[in-house]
């Protein structure tokens, strides 16, 4: 119930600034939340950061196995696994939880040799043998998307879901008329709970200078 609570302060406050969307951008989250946040919302169309990336899969379904990598709530939750196999039941899908990987870039280590190390211990978990495709189930990982490409030296196709969701989203928003295509934007970054370390990790994201508002929302 307090989640809920919360999630509905969050929702409100997001429509309070006439947002047209909103995007659970985070796997674990998705995971765990689509259905309880697109409830809340009114009229606000909700994006999660799976469907995109299933359906990006699927379009090519085969006798694939399929690797999937991310935090252990997504993992745990096995949503990648029905998703897949509901489309596609003959893609054989494995996952295993990475859980160093996100904290690991929020400090940024990111193309050192700590960052290769902690990928290459994970990536060569037996689970991953022989896979053809693996998904970077983490909103983090796009960050060490090369790193994995280098690991597997072109033998894997290594989704980054990135562009993926970002393409996803463009095409529903023009389908709705709600497609901004002004060449200037203007950006605001609101957070419930600021710390200096979210910040700064904030920016590997965002090419910019950027700056927190903390907002509060709890009674």
């Amino acid at each position: 119930m307090a989640k809920e609570k919360f999630s509905r302060k969050k929702i409100k406050y997001i429509e309070e600034k006439k947002c047209k969307s909103i995007v659970i951008a985070c796997n674990s989250a998705s995971s765990v939340a689509d259905e309880s946040v697109t409830s809340i919302a009114n009229n606000t169309s909700i994006f999660n950061v799976i469907d995109p990336v299933v359906e990006e899969v699927v379009k090519q379904c085969a006798d694939y196995k399929i690797g999937v990598i991310g935090t252990k709530a997504t993992i745990q939750s096995g949503v990648y696994k029905k998703k897949i196999q509901r489309l596609c039941n003959s893609a054989q899908v494995v996952s295993i939880a990475t859980p160093l990987l996100a904290p690991m870039i929020e400090e940024g280590f990111i193309n050192e040799a700590i960052s290769h190390t902690v990928i290459a211990n994970y990536l060569s978990n037996k689970k991953l043998t022989a896979i053809d495709h693996l998904i970077l189930a983490c909103t983090h990982y796009p960050l060490i998307h090369q790193n994995i490409k280098d690991y597997y030296k072109g033998k894997v196709v290594v989704i980054d879901s990135v562009n993926i969701i970002a393409k996803y989203i463009a095409k529903q928003l023009e389908m709705d008329n709600l497609l901004n295509n002004s060449s200037t934007t203007e950006h605001h970054f609101y957070v419930s709970n600021y710390t200096e370390s979210f910040e700064k990790s904030a920016k590997f994201f965002f090419t910019e200078d950027l700056k927190l508002e903390e907002v509060t929302l709890l009674d």
